[in-house]
Order: structure tokens, then C-alpha cells, then sequence
């Protein structure tokens, strides 16, 4: 059974109209919190998406223990941990029966959030003591605090940039920690590789593993393919370089690996449901 209230909670929604109205905003637009909160012992909580959230989501359990599964592969979370679930990943995640968690938890959208959760390693990471937890989770509940009190411009920005300073901190503990890890390391050759397509076998041969076995344990961890994820990244950039420049948009096309400007034109508006000209039109005017 899916459970809603726990004693002593803490919860914290953006009224939608507000988030789209700081979504068209420069301070917030890159990465905006819509949604945050804290439960405590939560037992009985768990949720179910089967087609995915349309925000990004990070749950960061301090105490306690749950589970999180992604692609149908389940992992368990045990304090201190962290679980970075993708934007329109199917997943299920929810507390153990026994030792139920306590959980900071963000939903977060903007032009740049799947690049920040590519850096910070998604799917489910132990920290390697109490200390980074505590650390993180004074940043989470500085966003709670700034959203409860009102949604003001001010407060969105706040809560902005405390998501940002908490999501690159994470990252750069994942990557002093998980060099290694093939996903990690597929996902930060991706990241840098945004001009140009990157096929499977080249990924593969980079992280050190078969093309299958990769295809594996990145759709475990992400809930997606390798290139897939891939092509989001691309068109995070491209969104960047709209919102940002004044680039012809064949310029876009080049610089985020398009050699043909028509076929990126139809690649961005099948994911945007709007062509590269109607978003910068929409971003600028």
C-alpha cells in the first residue's frame, strides 16, 4: 500500500503555474526544484511510475533503508545513500518493512539537469561515510526550507542554486569514488562527446566491457539505452545553445554532432514537440 503522511514531515510543491513561469526564467531555467520534502521513517512509503516522472528525481536516504528499481532491476539503498532517478525512466521505489528510510527527496527539471545527473552518477550511490550524508542533507533542507516559506522569485533562485551546489558536490564525490564503475565512465565520455554521434562499440571498448554487458548495467542504472541517453544530452545542449547564442541553427545542428540542420530540426521537435526556431522564439521573445 502506498502511504502519504508521516509524522513530522516536511513537504514542499511549486504550484505548476509558478513552475512554468520560473522555467522561462535565466536563473532558474537551467535547474529549477519543483518539488521537495522529507519523511522520516516512512514506512509504507513507495511509489510507482510506470511511464516515468517528468522531472528528474533524487532521493537521499540518511537513515534507514528502501529500495529503488529501475529497467526492472532492483537495487537496495541503505543509509547513507543516494538514488538519482532520470527524467522519464519507468521506475518503483519504496521503504524496507523492517528499518524503513528517512529521505530527503527533489524533483528537478530545467536545460540542464540531465547533464548534472550524468555527472552525478544516476542510479543508486553509497556515500562513503555518515559525514557526506549530513553534508548533503543540509543543503536539501536549506531547498525545503526556502520553498516552504513562500514561492517567490528570491526563494526559487535560492532553492536553485542549493540544488545546483548539492548536485555537483555529489558529483564530485562519485567521481573521486567510482572511476571504474563502467556506467560512470560511459556516462563521462558521453558528456564530453556532445558533438557528435558515439556508437556502442566505441563505448564499449571505453569502458572496458562488452557492447551487451554495457547495454546492461546502463539500462539497470538509467532505465534507458546508451544512446538514447546519449541523444538527451545533445539535445540539452542544443537547448542550451538556443536559449544562450544567437548560433544559426544549422551551427547548433554542427556543434551537437547534426551534420544534416533538417534532420536535427526534426529530431529536436519530435522531443520538444516544437522546432529548434519556435523554442528560441518561445526562450527570447
Amino acid at each position: 500500500m502506498v502511504r502519504d503522511g508521516f509524522t513530522r514531515q516536511r513537504l514542499a510543491v511549486l504550484p505548476r503555474p509558478l513552475a512554468l513561469e520560473a522555467a522561462a526564467l535565466p536563473l532558474t531555467g537551467a535547474l529549477q526544484v519543483t518539488d521537495a520534502g522529507w519523511f522520516p521513517r516512512a514506512a509504507g512509503h513507495q511509489r510507482s511510475r510506470e511511464h516515468g516522472s517528468a522531472e528528474s528525481i533524487l532521493l537521499l536516504c540518511t537513515e534507514g533503508s528502501g529500495w529503488v528499481e529501475l529497467a526492472g532491476v532492483r537495487q537496495e539503498v541503505r543509509a547513507p545513500a543516494v538514488a538519482l532517478i532520470p527524467a522519464g525512466a519507468p521506475h518503483r521505489y519504496g521503504a524496507s518493512t523492517g528499518t524503513p528510510w528517512t529521505i530527503w527527496w527533489l524533483h528537478l527539471r530545467g536545460s540542464l539537469s540531465a547533464e548534472l545527473f550524468a555527472e552525478a552518477g544516476v542510479g543508486v550511490t553509497g556515500l562513503a561515510d555518515a559525514g557526506q550524508g549530513a553534508e548533503l542533507a543540509a543543503l536539501a533542507e536549506q531547498i525545503v526550507t526556502a520553498l516552504e516559506r513562500d514561492p517567490s522569485r528570491a526563494h526559487l533562485v535560492r532553492a536553485s542554486g542549493l540544488a545546483w551546489n548539492l548536485l555537483t558536490l555529489l558529483a564530485s564525490r562519485t567521481g573521486e569514488a567510482g572511476g571504474d564503475d563502467p556506467v560512470q565512465r560511459t556516462m563521462g565520455y558521453l558528456a564530453e562527446r556532445l558533438d557528435r554521434p558515439v556508437g556502442v562499440e566505441e563505448l564499449a571498448r571505453h569502458a572496458r566491457v562488452s557492447p551487451s554487458h554495457l547495454g546492461a548495467l546502463f539500462r539497470a542504472a538509467t532505465g534507458g539505452g546508451v544512446i538514447a541517453y546519449h541523444s538527451t544530452l545533445r539535445m540539452a545542449r542544443a537547448r542550451q545553445l538556443l536559449d544562450g547564442t544567437d548560433l544559426p541553427i544549422a551551427a547548433v545542428a554542427r556543434a551537437t554532432g547534426y551534420a544534416d540542420p533538417l534532420y536535427f530540426s526534426r529530431q529536436f521537435s519530435a522531443t520538444h514537440g516544437v522546432s529548434p526556431r519556435g523554442y528560441r522564439a518561445q526562450h527570447k521573445g
